[in-house]
């Protein structure tokens, strides 16, 4: 494999004088396009839309917060089973439609 000369090709990245700081880069009119495409799953997207409100019941937090510290939380396996079960359902069953 033969490469050739190197003298007339432009560097690839810029050198220390030539860098912008970390802001200024981003904002610039002549930034690259990304080189990525992200594109989610059915499952994903089915998972993103279940939190997208982002609303969530903080006293609940608070009660279950409380109870961990003071050592008076109990976990149920089978009701965390169960609802995992559930869930798995409920996603196989939006997939299927």
């Amino acid at each position: 494999m033969k490469i050739g000369p190197l003298d007339h090709k432009a560097p690839l990245a810029p050198t220390g004088s030539q860098r912008k700081p970390a802001g200024e880069a981003a904002a610039s009119p002549t930034s690259p396009e990304p080189s990525a495409k992200v594109e989610l799953s059915a499952a994903a997207s089915v998972i993103a839309s279940g939190l997208a409100d982002g609303s969530f019941d903080a006293q609940k937090v608070e009660r279950l917060t409380r109870a961990i510290r003071e050592g008076q939380f109990r976990i149920d396996p089978q009701a965390i089973a169960d609802k995992l079960l559930a869930n798995a359902r409920e996603l196989l069953d939006r997939g299927r439609q």
